[in-house]
Parts: C-alpha cells; structure tokens; sequence
C-alpha cells in the first residue's frame, strides 16, 4: 500500500492513476473503508469538505482520522442556521474545522461588481466566493473528500467513490457516492449526526441563502439550487 511519504513524491500522472486504480478497487467499499484508505494513504495530506447542510462525512472521516481536517466556505451569504452547524460541528465533533473566505467581503464585491452580482452573474459569483476560495484552501492537501451522492441529480449520477480532480491536480473522494438519502437519514439517525435545521424545513439542499429555495413534491434535491437560472453546479465539482 502506498504511504504518506510515498504520496508526497508521485507527479500528477502517477496520483491520477492511483485514484482510478482505487476508484476501480473500491468501488464496492463501505464509506468507511474508502475513508480508512484514504486517511491511511494522504495522512494529514488528507480533508473534508463540508458545505454543513449535515456533518455525515466529516463524522464518518473523523472515525478513520481523528482530528481530520474539515473545511468550510464561508461565503458571506449563508444562512445563519448553516453558520451555527459550522460551530456545532467545531465544538462537538473530533475534527479541526478550517474556514475559508473569499477575498473579498460582500460590500467589496458589490461595490466592484455592483449588488446582488448572484442575480445577474450566479457563475461569476461562485466563482469569486467559492471556486477560487476552494483552490487556494486545498494546496496544501494531496487529497479531498466530498459528500456527493449519485442519486443527488443527473449530473452526479457518474460521480466515482475516489477520481481524480483535473482541474486542482487532487485526489477527489467521495465516499457516500453509492448511499441513497435513505441511507443518509439512517446513519443520521443511528450516530445522532449533527445536521442543518433547514433539512426539516422543506430544505433538501442547502446553498447560499440568495439562490437556494425549498423544493416542491416530485423535484430532485438540487431544484431548490439557483432555480430558474439553468445553473445547477456552483463549479466546486466540475
């Protein structure tokens, strides 16, 4: 099994091959064993990101690596109940809960861009309160996990448990990938998973508060995400 160590000297072409040969080999895998090889492989080279709509990975990585980085983006336009996830998870988890922030606050960026730019340009906004935030926050890390499922929307329905993130030259893990939100809902319940209070408010995916909306009866998880825009990704994820 390659080690931390190891990990440190492979060039990009040797990381891309040993998340698909991983990807491949785990395809099965439990959640906790896809966390247990990663945290065994990148060691501190290794985070979570969490958007706090609920704590499931940081909870499941904080099983495999204690004390396992978690980060967060701090956009400037988040609900207060996501805020106040953030700091329950600080407090009560075995994780190092890291926030990150755009370079700009919002009233810089209104007076640059002019207000409400998520109205007018949503993909210039993620890209300034998020992507580039993100890229920046990650260059320390060999390795990042995310909470993505299949079953979220169309565009996640291919997503591997461990690819390769061309555009950050990272190992991406995605360890509940093959979970349904039936199983999310379990592992919630069993552990007493710490998640956002908006998810028993017709929330059932929580965004920045300007382009996030409750969902209707029969719609996917995401609708509620810059509906009417056509946008469906903030670009985190591809």
């Amino acid at each position: 099994m390659t080690d931390t160590l190891q990990v440190e000297k492979l060039t990009s072409d040797e990381l891309r091959e040993l998340a698909e040969k991983a990807g491949r080999e785990l395809e099965d895998a439990s959640a906790a064993e896809i966390l247990g090889w990663a945290t065994r492989v990148f060691g501190p080279r290794f985070c979570v990101t969490s958007s706090m709509e609920d704590a499931v990975v940081a909870h499941l990585a904080s099983r495999a690596l204690p004390g396992v980085d978690v980060v967060f983006l701090d956009t400037g336009y988040h609900f207060p109940e996501t805020i106040g996830t953030r700091d329950a998870v600080d407090a009560v988890m075995d994780v190092n809960v890291i926030t990150l922030t755009p370079r700009q606050t919002v009233a810089e960026q209104d007076a640059e861009y002019g207000p409400k730019l998520h109205d007018r340009d949503p993909d210039l906004c993620c890209k300034l309160r998020k992507v580039k935030p993100l890229e920046e926050g990650l260059t320390s890390y060999t390795a990042w996990a995310t909470g993505l499922r299949r079953d979220e929307s169309p565009s996640r329905a291919n997503t591997p448990v461990v690819g390769w993130d061309e555009k950050r030259q990272k190992v991406k893990v995605s360890p509940i990938a093959r979970w349904t939100q039936d199983d999310v809902d379990a592992y919630v319940a069993e552990h007493g998973v710490l998640t956002n209070p908006l998810l028993m408010d017709g929330y059932a995916s929580v965004g920045c508060a300007p382009c996030t909306r409750r969902v209707l009866e029969g719609e996917d998880a995401r609708a509620g995400r810059w509906a009417g825009s056509g946008k469906t990704e903030c670009g985190l994820h591809g």
